[in-house]
């Protein structure tokens, strides 16, 4: 009875010290996903305020924000890319702005849309496998954008292998489908999405306005991946 139970407890301990090791160590292929992270500027409605008057939103995360995990080579291959819109004018800024690597809060670093249902789009230039997409809207003043949705697709006019990567349109409002997210507050920390590896050349990103107002902003667009082999 006594050697039963022995042989049991040194069977647990062996199993857990398994798993404490497996949890203690990151996949030897994968790496954290850097980028760099703006400072942050508050000239409005700061976050906590815009969470009480909108109880719908998604609840802020305080700290630092756990580590993403990409194969090994990722890049931002996003940076300099060429940028397409609903809008061919923008009311404020360039296209350019979205892929050119400024995140700072001034009127230098962001593009401004027409109201209500707009979007932008990025040229990878070839296939490329996407593991992550970081989102920088508007985050001087707190707000929370309406209907983002993130699709890829093969080519510019998204009828190829058109996939969505990321939607909070709740209500399908759209008409691309209903989404699972929750409506989120801007910050200075942006918005990451999880890809999962998607192959596609075209990254097209929509919205419709926000809480503040109908206008439709973008500080930067980052796409991380590699190019498909």
């Amino acid at each position: 009875m006594v050697r039963t139970i022995l042989m049991s407890s040194i069977l647990v301990l062996s199993l857990v010290a398994l798993v404490v090791a497996g949890d203690s160590q990151a996949p030897a292929d994968k790496v954290p996903l850097k980028t760099e992270i703006p400072e942050e500027v508050l000239a409005g409605t700061p976050p906590d305020v815009l969470a009480l008057l909108f109880p719908g939103l998604e609840k802020l995360v305080e700290g630092k924000r756990p580590d993403f995990l990409v194969p090994k080579g990722t890049v931002n291959l996003a940076l300099h890319k060429k940028v397409t819109s609903s809008e061919t004018d923008p009311l404020i800024g360039e296209l350019t702005f979205v892929t050119d690597g400024k995140k700072g809060g001034d009127e230098d670093s962001y593009v401004e849309l027409s109201p209500k249902l707009q979007w932008i789009q990025i040229d990878l230039g070839k296939p490329c496998d996407i593991y992550a997409i970081y989102l920088w809207h508007y985050f001087s003043e707190a707000r929370s954008y309406h209907d983002v949705i993130v699709q890829v697709a093969d080519d510019a006019s998204f009828k190829k292998n058109r996939k969505t990567v990321y939607s909070n349109d709740q209500d399908n409002s759209v008409g691309l489908g209903i989404g699972k997210r929750r409506p989120y507050i801007e910050t200075y920390r942006g918005r990451l999405i999880d890809a999962k590896g998607v192959r596609a050349r075209f990254v097209r990103l929509y919205s419709c306005g926000n809480t503040a107002n109908d206008m439709n902003h973008y500080v930067e667009v980052e796409v991380f991946g590699k190019p498909a082999s």
